[in-house]
């Protein structure tokens, strides 16, 4: 039955390799999307994981700092550190922007990062594949390697310079653009502060309004222009618990006394996984369902076209006494070897253009596994409709031929 299947195969093998070919394209798309949203759902983890964080304390009613703008008063992490359960807080800032070097420029996400100990503070990033952390106050940088900056590269940030120091791996946001670090102070001026165009407008605007000009009020104008010119705000606020203290407990107290709103890590990542990726998710799982169903296709008229080639050769089985089940089998087996010849190809071509995305794409063993047996099933099911011409055939065609 296997050979009967097999010499059919080399009969007209030019069309089924270079069936299984375009199928194994397909296939390899296939994996491709998967391994792009495994990819998303892993930068989001690892952005969680590369903060150091146990908590993220934001703006109250907010979705920040990844999801939505938080802003919070730069002093907040002194009371929440002073809070029971709590070993570690500190200020952060995250700013998605156009990093410039150059004529050119990259996306990145431009984290500030708190004065203290890589080792102790959270946000700074946990390790480095070369350089050094930083160590000024100003204008020094650690960048992902994936942002292509080198080590002494000079790139611009709002109106400052600053030299990268040192480099990081896998320090990624959530939508996969690579971290660049630079201290708080600056990062707070890049995010919060405004140009001294802007300032000088405001201070025009707010000294004509006759709503600040009143006599007997004097300080009000001058509070206002501070306000307009302060840059002491940063995005949340990382907290590291001590041992033995339960999340949840400590992001209620914190909830209730600071009146902020707390996530804990499984918060979070409901968050980043289940808002900000849901959308791409729906998306890729639409594109994995037309692919299947377009695999189906190609799959199921080969296999018809073949078994209509050999229509008289099935009447002359027949005619000596071939059962239906030997034939619907050999239909089958020709089904499932051009699904498996197209998963072998489809895996090959995913493993060697997964590093060539400008996405992260992971290939998780588990999808591979779910995506060959896929493949069995829609070949079998799709050489159902060869099959059914097939047994129809009458054994008097082999003689009236």
């Amino acid at each position: 039955m296997i050979s009967l299947a097999g010499r059919d195969i080399l009969h007209a093998w030019g069309k089924f390799v270079f069936t299984g070919l375009g199928l194994g394209l397909l296939i390899g798309v296939t994996l491709v999307m998967a391994g792009v949203y495994r990819g998303m759902v892993d930068d989001g983890k690892a952005l969680l994981d590369n903060s150091g964080a146990d908590l993220w304390v934001v703006q109250k009613d907010t979705l920040g700092p990844y999801a939505e703008s938080s802003s919070l008063n730069d002093d907040v992490y002194r009371s929440i550190r002073a809070m029971p359960g709590v070993a570690r807080a500190a200020n952060a800032t995250y700013l998605t922007m156009q990093v410039r070097k150059g004529d050119g420029d990259v996306r990145a996400m431009v984290v500030g990062i708190a004065p203290g100990q890589p080792a102790s503070t959270p946000g700074w990033p946990p390790y480095l594949v070369a350089g050094r952390q930083i160590t000024r106050a100003h204008y020094e940088a650690v960048a992902d390697v994936a942002s292509g900056f080198a080590l002494g590269d000079r790139i611009a940030i709002r109106r400052n310079h600053y030299t990268v120091v040192g480099l990081t791996r896998r320090m990624v946001s959530s939508s996969g653009d690579p971290m660049i670090f630079i201290p708080l102070k600056d990062a707070q001026e890049a995010q919060f502060l405004k140009d001294n165009d802007a300032i000088r407008q405001s201070r025009r605007r707010t000294a004509a309004n006759p709503v600040f000009s009143r006599p007997g009020q004097p300080g009000v104008l001058e509070a206002v222009i501070a306000s307009q010119s302060t840059n002491a705000f940063v995005n949340t606020v990382l907290v590291r618990l001590e041992p033995g203290h339960a999340a949840d407990a400590v992001a209620d107290a914190i909830r209730r006394w600071k009146r902020l709103t707390v996530y804990t890590r499984p918060q979070m990542e409901d968050i980043l996984v289940g808002k900000l990726i849901a959308t791409s998710a729906r998306q890729i799982g639409m594109f994995l369902a037309i692919l299947a169903v377009v695999s189906a296709a190609i799959v199921a008229f080969i296999i018809y076209s073949l078994t209509m080639d050999k229509i008289r050769e099935i009447a002359v089985l027949k005619l000596i006494g071939t059962r239906n089940r030997t034939i619907a089998a050999m239909i089958m087996q020709q089904a499932l070897a051009l699904g498996v010849l197209g998963f072998v190809v489809g895996k090959i071509s995913a493993s060697l253009a997964a590093p060539y995305f400008p996405k992260y794409v992971l290939l998780v063993p588990l999808d591979s596994i779910a995506g060959f047996f896929a493949v069995l099933v829609i070949c079998v099911l799709a050489s159902l409709v060869a099959i059914r011409i097939a047994l129809a055939v009458d054994p008097a065609e082999a003689i009236g031929g």
